[in-house]
């Protein structure tokens, strides 16, 4: 079966481990990237379908390889979300803007 798509660093394990051969190559940065944000919109639309805690978890997992992709370790994007957080709020109170006037 033919995938060309981004996998986990432990799948091809699996696979032999299963009594399969996984045939890889590593992707180049430029490469890496492209298939992560592809990685990202997969794992979104798994979400969409699947509504489940895994799911968001594999979107996490995404994102955090993105983040390393620009220099930003997983502890620096976490305090960046929490400032954002704290400057902006969350989205507990479940507000919809209809409109502004400025």
């Amino acid at each position: 079966m033919t995938y060309n798509k981004l996998i986990r660093d432990k799948i091809p394990e699996m696979i032999e481990q299963n009594g399969g051969k996984a045939v890889i190559r590593q992707l180049s940065h430029e490469e890496f990237v492209r298939f992560l944000e592809m990685k990202l919109d997969e794992e979104v639309g798994e979400y969409h379908r699947d509504k489940t805690a895994e799911e968001l978890a594999d979107i996490l997992e995404v994102v955090y390889a993105l983040a390393a992709t620009i220099g930003c370790s997983k502890e620096e994007l976490l305090e960046i979300y929490q400032q954002k957080h704290d400057a902006r709020g969350g989205f507990k109170k479940k507000l919809f803007l209809i409109s502004s006037e400025q």
